[in-house]
């Protein structure tokens, strides 16, 4: 596959000029992170056995089929591939079973149904076919819909169509698993075409970023920028790189998906905060001058994919995910809690080190399993 080469990603930074944002915290190059894999694994578990204490102890605040919990689950399902530890995937069959390998209750909200992901992949393990039956039968009436609306936001359209960019993340990807683990090129195509569909109404195509809805498009931050929300743009990038896992070669739209990644990854890139991270607003990072690790992780994740499948150079984009990865690592308290997490929102807001929500647990673990697969393939490069 072509790459991005060193000087794309010097040429982006020109263009769209080095970040400005100020952290009170010291770089991540004086942090001490380890790269070994049985470092980064350590910690991963550290975080994950610390969340599935939470919810033993004292439950969860979401309802365990909802997207704030779903969206932990793709983590911990990555990590449960890598990790000895049987009770990962022993503790999600477990939560699966409890919810009847159901969604949640409004049927075409991409939200209630983002837990597909972990039915399908928890089948493509097990094959019991209870384990999808249900999220199959919502699938194919998804697929039948029209889906013929204006995704302007109101007349509560986010519960009929992907209006927001959150969805991208949501849907997409429960379908697209699903269309893997089925073999039926359906689901993916359907989540394809109705990517494309959010992707004209959303996707600026000089910032190379998406809007968060359509009431957002003609927001500005303090400075003036527009509004972009850092967790935002790292669902559609999480979303991004899983539709792409689950899409064949030679799929037709593949290469348009590929560039889509390219475009957004050199953004991404040239608009990181010196402490590593991304802060929540991506184009006013002064206003809000603490790092944000949901965003953060996302960012990280998709990065250390697109190397690992030979999208973007790694050269070029290591160090960024090196820094990324640190942000993220010196942000696990010594339990294990994730902090500076965005809680749940729809635009860039306050975030402090004792934040911290499921949805960044899953990021954390993705990216931190991306980061594991790296390290024995570029033991050099991790080592400079």
């Amino acid at each position: 596959m072509n790459s991005v080469k060193p000087f794309l990603l010097i040429l982006a930074l020109f263009i769209w000029g080095p970040s400005s944002g100020k952290s009170p915290l010291p770089p991540s190059s004086e942090m001490k992170t380890s790269y070994k894999q049985k470092d980064v694994l350590k910690i991963m578990e550290k975080v994950a056995d610390w969340q599935f204490e939470q919810w033993e102890t004292k439950g969860s605040k979401w309802p365990m089929w909802d997207w704030t919990n779903a969206a932990g689950y793709t983590g911990m399902l990555a990590l449960a591939d890598i990790s000895k530890k049987k009770s990962y995937f022993e503790n999600l069959v477990q939560i699966s079973e409890k919810l009847n390998w159901n969604t949640g209750p409004r049927r075409f909200y991409a939200d209630d149904y983002c837990i597909g992901q972990t039915y399908s992949i928890l089948y493509e393990k097990y094959k019991d076919k209870k384990m999808i039956a249900n999220f199959q039968r919502l699938a194919d009436s998804i697929v039948t819909q029209p889906h013929n609306e204006s995704l302007e936001w109101k007349n509560s359209v986010r519960f009929r169509e992907w209006a927001w960019c959150d969805a991208l993340f949501m849907g997409p990807t429960a379908l697209s698993y699903l269309s893997t683990v089925t073999r039926d090129p359906k689901y993916l195509n359907t989540a394809a075409a109705l990517w494309w569909k959010t992707h004209e109404y959303l996707y600026d195509n000089t910032e190379h970023l998406y809007s968060r809805d359509g009431s957002y498009l003609d927001r500005k931050e303090k400075n003036g920028r527009k509004m972009f929300w850092s967790r935002g743009n790292g669902w559609v990038m999480g979303g991004l790189v899983r539709v792409l896992e689950n899409m064949p070669k030679n799929h037709p739209d593949r290469k348009k998906f590929e560039k889509l990644y390219k475009d957004m990854a050199a953004k991404i890139a040239s608009i990181q905060q010196t402490d590593g991270s991304w802060h929540a607003s991506l184009l006013d990072p002064e206003s809000f001058p603490v790092k944000e690790t949901s965003g953060t992780g996302f960012y990280c994740y998709a990065l250390l994919w697109g190397m690992n499948n030979g999208l973007i150079d790694k050269h070029a984009y290591w160090p960024v995910a090196k820094k990324a990865w640190e942000a993220l690592a010196s942000s696990v308290h010594p339990d294990g809690m994730l902090g500076y997490v965005q809680p749940v929102g729809a635009s860039p807001d306050k975030v402090d080190k004792n934040s911290t929500e499921i949805y960044g647990v899953g990021a954390f673990l993705l990216a931190g399993t991306e980061l594991y697969k790296f390290i024995p393939k570029n033991k050099n490069l991790v080592k400079k």
